[in-house]
């Protein structure tokens, strides 16, 4: 039986030149790195983000794996996707998933764990 299957690791950096005090937004870039763990091709087809700042206030995201782009990964491959995000609070949490769909046509949801968005302070 084919074990499809995707890890997800997280980098995240303080953006201040996006960061805009006077609107109260705070601007942070992040890149996920996808690695196909299972055992078969699969492809990125979507993804969902949910931001919540440090007030509760929650958005959503959801669009096509990578702005239009979704790449095929064999077993064993990598590809890093890299966005950033615009918040009301100077820290918050990010979390999603990226919809997957393999050779033959399972589809599931690899799941990027709960993140920490901080400024820069926090990040060093």
């Amino acid at each position: 039986m084919a074990n499809p299957r995707f890890s997800c690791s997280v980098a995240v950096q303080a953006l201040p030149e996006q960061t805009h005090l006077e609107q109260g937004l705070y601007a942070f870039s992040y890149t996920v790195t996808i690695t196909n763990s299972g055992d078969v091709l699969s492809q990125l087809i979507g993804r969902h983000w949910e931001i919540t700042d440090a007030r509760g206030q929650v958005q959503l995201v959801d669009g096509l794996a990578v702005v239009g782009h979704q790449p095929v990964l064999a077993p064993g491959q990598s590809f890093q996707y890299s966005s950033w995000a615009q918040i009301g609070t100077p820290q918050g949490t990010m979390r999603g998933r990226f919809l997957c769909v393999t050779e033959g046509c399972e589809v599931f949801h690899a799941e990027v764990d709960e993140f920490l968005l901080a400024d820069s302070a926090s990040l060093h």
